[in-house]
């Protein structure tokens, strides 16, 4: 993926310095024992883990035909197609 000022990055609290990288990051905010979230802090960080979470499921059911998750040991060159297919297997799935 390129970088660029249009695009919007969402990661998670471990993800601290993209902000160097990619100005227009979302981070959600962390807390500590002497300085506690504010209620639009944690609402803030609500929004962005409920838009997160959509794209962390579609990963988690595709690492289910294990090609995102264990180590690719075919050609590298039919790794887009069986990706590709996948995907389309998934997406059959959700509309039906």
């Amino acid at each position: 993926m390129r970088w660029t000022d249009q695009r919007c990055g969402m990661t998670d609290s471990g993800y601290t310095g993209i902000k160097k990288i990619q100005k227009n990051s979302r981070l959600p905010k962390k807390s500590s024992k002497k300085k506690p979230l504010t209620k639009e802090e944690k609402k803030q960080n609500q929004e962005i883990s409920s838009e997160r979470v959509v794209n962390e499921n579609v990963i988690g059911s595709l690492k289910r035909f294990k090609i995102l998750s264990d180590k690719y040991r075919n050609r590298r060159k039919r790794f887009g197609l069986r990706f590709n297919l996948i995907a389309g297997i998934y997406n059959y799935e959700i509309f039906i």
